[in-house]
């Protein structure tokens, strides 16, 4: 049974939504930041490899440049989270406050639209690449995991999109 001050199964506490909100706050952030880590490790090895043995790590520039997909994805992601993409704030500011609002959802449709047939059609290149079985130059790993970053960054930045236009339309508008 559940004892005194313990929880049972399901139940969450203030601790498990902390860690909700921070994993809602900085998820791309620290999946980038790891990338980056891994990717300048890996380089640095290769350097260091090539230094030493006259040898290169060819394989490493596989990864890296694969995972540059994945950081690219991520990347737009938290800056449509954090309302950081570039914008025509100079001709939208001259706007009445209800029309800016129409703008702004005007254009967060328009970039879920794009996202949206970009999660379409890499979709279709993987079906595409599952089929033929097609694997990469160096390491032979199937090529659709490296395509995986753009249907799984597509829907990331969707829900970015949407998450960020819902607050700024509940935001209170200054005086």
């Amino acid at each position: 049974g559940v004892g005194v001050g313990e929880r049972g199964p399901g139940v969450s506490g203030p601790e498990e939504k902390a860690v909700w909100r921070w994993l809602d706050a900085n998820f791309e952030e620290a999946v980038c930041a790891g990338m980056l880590l891994f990717m300048a490790t890996l380089a640095f090895v290769n350097i260091l490899t090539r230094y030493l043995t006259n040898f290169s790590l060819a394989f490493s520039e596989e990864i890296e440049v694969s995972l540059l997909v994945y950081l690219t994805m991520l990347g737009t992601a938290a800056g449509f989270k954090r309302g950081i993409h570039l914008g025509l704030v100079f001709l939208v500011s001259r706007f009445p406050r209800v029309a800016q609002r129409g703008l702004q959802v005007g254009s967060a449709v328009l970039a879920c639209g794009l996202f949206l047939a970009l999660l379409w059609f890499s979709v279709r290149q993987i079906q595409d690449e599952i089929a033929m079985a097609t694997t990469s130059e160096a390491l032979a790993i199937p090529q659709w995991i490296y395509t995986l970053g753009l249907p799984l960054g597509s829907v990331i930045i969707v829900g970015r999109l949407i998450q960020a236009t819902r607050r700024a339309l509940h935001e209170v508008p200054p005086v």
